[in-house]
């Protein structure tokens, strides 16, 4: 499996972004998604997950009511919608998927890791 999260960039507080994790190698319909998120010098925090069809979604109270997870079985595509974003939402956002397909927030759940992409939210 391969990961490949795009979409980050520099935006000012209170816009939104959205970013993408494109995923090859394996069935994607089969994987649960998710999106975490690190700062230099501090530990990989949880986002988002979506189960294997979209059908159970789950959130980090930092975020809830402003992201927005969601997948395109059809395009091997999982996405991460974000408003009203913060200053403290800077960060390096990396993809990850489950072969288990249930709805994580521990890191070691997740198989497969992309590179992260930058969002940096500052005026």
């Amino acid at each position: 499996v391969q990961l490949q999260a795009s979409g980050g960039g520099l935006v000012q507080p209170g816009d939104s972004l959205s970013l993408s994790c494109a995923f090859t190698g394996r069935t994607f319909s089969r994987h649960s998604m998710g999106w975490f998120r690190q700062v230099p010098g501090k530990e990989r925090e949880f986002v988002a997950v979506t189960s294997r069809f979209g059908t159970a979604t789950y959130y980090a109270d930092s975020v809830k009511g402003r992201f927005t997870i969601d997948r395109a079985n059809a395009k091997n595509t999982a996405y991460l919608h974000m408003s009203s974003l913060k200053p403290e939402d800077t960060a390096v956002y990396y993809c990850a998927s489950a072969s288990r397909g249930g709805v994580y927030s521990d890191e070691g759940s997740y198989e497969y890791w992309g590179k992260g992409t930058l969002v940096t939210v500052s005026s």
